[in-house]
Formats: structure tokens, sequence, C-alpha cells
């Protein structure tokens, strides 16, 4: 295997990069540095026979560490032991992981790694983003991660194809974008799949709600309300939809569906389904609806949609119309307005012609609840609102917020506030209460400052 093919693409015609360009030099870096790199990279290539397996890690270690030995004695560099040690950890992340944005991978402090251009790598701790100082050698460097993320998945980047959705082998998601597309030259973006699974118990502590919010959600999905999860970008959705799950049952049978798999949910019976890209001909598809339709087939107690985009979003309207109530998913959106506003016009691009009251009238039969998130300028994230959703009056959805968080001001860096109930009753209680749950009226008092 060539693990250090060239680009398919003139780095040089690509954002104006030459070769050998590096900006900001990494530890290790330096003429020598790269002469060593250079010398230990030929001379695997050249000693990489068949017989070695390129995927037995430890196999290719050992020839790297031969090697390297063997060509820091030729050179006769001097190094010290932290130098040489170094060296050597970026000479094997090179070859067999990610190069410069390796140790960010294995960083579980790190939950976002955005590449643009070979220049410039920003990473998003504790909700906030950073700078860092990382760098690769040039775009060629760049091109050759962005080969080593696709090729195993069957995927290319190219003129011809200069955007890709992957996932690395540990769940993590990737977006690549290259030029002519970007002008800044190769991008990625890698949302981290995030190892700690968080409880309820954690997102009280961290502030995003309260025990008695908590309390009402858990009635909600026991009592099998429909309820969309919604928010911007980053702001813990998949996080909170995780949490939300927990509740369920183990009795259920549960079956998920997403673009890329990162609920964990601990239930005996749950039933995994992920759409498919086209492989590299165009071909071999499996959308996000497709799945949708083929789960009302496979007997389902609750079907769990990790986003809804498109079309799918009226087949899944269907099924809560159906019988198949319970179901969580989530959307992107900036309200709970916005977020049936979202839905409504997802529904539309199904292309089954109906008239937009029939639309808001299976959105207002279908879904009991919105659950907003939102990233907070400090970096938290918080149910910012629960709304019910009541009904129709006219042509309009009434909603009805239950919860919400009240910002009062920002000290020190962090943002003040309290969340609080409405003082309304929703008008799903009687069905809570019929699955035997009661809870009591003074949750949804508001709170008094």
């Amino acid at each position: 295997m060539n693990f250090f093919r060239s680009s398919r693409l003139d780095s040089s015609t690509r954002d104006g990069t030459r070769n050998g360009h590096s900006g900001t030099p990494r530890s290790g870096d330096g003429e020598p540095y790269t002469r060593l790199k250079q010398r230990v990279q030929q001379r695997l290539l050249a000693e990489l026979s068949p017989q070695i397996d390129t995927k037995n890690v430890e196999e290719v270690r050992r020839a790297l560490e031969r090697i390297f030995v063997e060509v820091l004695a030729e050179e006769k560099v001097p190094l010290s032991r932290a130098e040489r040690a170094d060296l050597f950890e970026q000479i094997v992340a090179d070859v067999l992981g990610y190069g410069p944005i390796e140790p960010l991978l294995r960083d579980e402090t790190v939950t976002e790694i955005l590449v643009n251009g070979p220049d410039q790598v920003y990473i998003e701790r504790n909700g906030v983003l950073e700078e860092t100082d990382i760098r690769f050698r040039d775009v060629e460097e760049l091109l050759r991660i962005i080969d080593r993320i696709v090729a195993p998945l069957g995927r290319r980047v190219d003129e011809s194809s200069p955007m890709v959705d992957a996932r690395l082998p540990d769940g993590s998601r990737v977006n690549i974008i290259i030029p002519p597309l970007s002008l800044v030259g190769p991008c990625i973006s890698i949302r981290k799949f995030a190892r700690t699974v968080y409880t309820v118990d954690d997102l009280i502590r961290l502030g995003t709600l309260t025990e008695e919010m908590a309390e009402f959600l858990r009635a909600c999905v026991l009592a099998r309300l429909n309820i969309v999860v919604s928010g911007g970008t980053s702001t813990g959705k998949t996080t909170l939809l995780n949490v939300l799950s927990s509740f369920l049952p183990s009795r259920e049978r549960i079956i998920t569906i997403e673009d890329a798999a990162e609920l964990q949910l601990h239930q005996r019976h749950v039933v995994r389904l992920e759409s498919r890209p086209p492989n590299v001909e165009g071909r071999g598809e499996v959308t996000i609806r497709q799945l949708v339709i083929n789960a009302l087939r496979m007997r389902p107690d609750r079907i769990i949609v990790g986003e809804v985009r498109g079309g799918e979003a009226l087949d899944m309207l269907q099924a809560m119309n159906t019988g198949h109530d319970g179901s969580l998913t989530t959307a992107h959106s900036n309200s709970p307005r916005d977020t049936l506003r979202r839905i409504e016009t997802m529904a539309l691009m199904a292309g089954m012609d109906l008239p937009l009251r029939a639309v808001r009238e299976q959105i207002a039969s279908a879904f009991d609840l919105v659950v907003h998130l939102d990233r907070l300028i400090d970096g938290s994230r918080k149910v910012v609102q629960i709304t019910e959703v009541q009904g129709m009056e006219g042509d309009v959805i009434v909603m009805q917020d239950l919860f919400r968080f009240v910002q009062t001001g920002v000290r020190e860096g962090r943002v003040q506030g309290y969340f609080t109930g409405m003082g309304v009753r929703p008008k799903f209680m009687d069905k809570i209460e019929a699955a035997g749950i009661f809870l009591s009226p003074s949750i949804f008092a508001p709170v008094r400052r």
C-alpha cells in the first residue's frame, strides 16, 4: 500500500500555497527533521513488500522503528531522547494515523476539530472554539490525510467529487471539502464521537435542565408522547436524545435510524439502521426516507430518527399518526415555532403535492412536544424552551411554552439566569396520568425572582 502517494491535484494551484510552506512549525519540523522523515518514508515504501500486512499496526510500527533507527545512524543528526520519541511518533501518525491531528483525536476534552487549509487548525473544547498551533507541512500532507480518511470507506475526494461526508472507525463524523469549492485549501470538519454517555443526572449537574424538567420529560417518554428535540448546530441535540432514549422501557422493540450512528442506547432490544451514501460510481445509496419506510415493516414499538432533513419528515408524520406513537427525533432550528415550520417545509419536499393545511394538520396531530436547546455565549448548552403543540386554530398551529430559561445577564464571562415553569398545565396531562404517572402541579409553577 502506498501511504505517501502524491495528490491528484497540484497544491500550488489550490490556494496559492506552494509545497514546502509549513506556516508555524510543529515540534520536530525544520530541514534536518523533514529530511529524516522523508528518508524514513522512502525506505518504508521500498521495504513494505507484500509480505508485510499494512493493516497489522504492530508489524508496520516495528518496521518503522527499525528503519528510523538506521536512518538516524546514517544521518548523524543529534537528537535528545524526547526529540527522538516525538519525531518517531510523528512519523507513526503520518503512516498509520491522521498526521498532525492524531493527538487531537485522542484528546477526550476536544469535541470538534476544524482544519481550514494547511495553516489553520481550530478545536472546540467545553463549547468554546480555540486556535491551535498545529500546522500541516503543506497542502500535499493535508491531502494525504484526507485520502487516508476516505479511501477505506470506498469514497474519493477530487475535482469531480470535491465534497464528502464520512465516518471514522471510532464513529466520529467527518465532512471534507476541497478546492475549487474551498478558497482556503482543503478543509476537514470532525465531530468527535462521544465516548462518555451523559446521563440525565449529568445534564442536571451541568445546568442543562432542572430536576423538575427532567421528571416531566421522563413522564412524557413513558406516556408515549411524540417529541422533537430542536436546536442549532452543536447545541447538544443528540446528547439530549440519548438521555430521553434512556427512559424507554427495556421490554420495547426500538428501531433507530441515523445518518451517522451516534445514539448509544443500553436497552437490549434495539435495531440500529444507518443510511448509506452512494459509492464512487454514484450507486448504492440508501436514504433516511427509505429506512423510515422500511422500519414501519419491522414491528417497531418506538422509532427514533437521529435527524430529519428532507422528505422523510412526511413518512415520519404519517407513522406518528398511524399508531407509532412515542417516537423521538431531532431537527435543526432556531426556536420551537421554527422547528414546526422546518418540518412543514421538509414534508413538502417529499413531492406528494399535499395542501399546506393538510401538512400542518398532520404536524399538529403528530407532535406533542418540542424541546429546544441553545448554546449560550459562554459555551454552555441549555434547554431554553419546552413547548407543547396544542393543535390547530384556523390555519395556525397553536403552541404553548411549559418551561423556559430566562437569561438575566452575564457575570465574569458566565451566563446568569434561571429555569421556570410557565404556570400552564399541558393538555396532554390526561395521557400521562392514563399511563399511571402523576406529576405534582407545582413543577409547572413560575419561579418567583
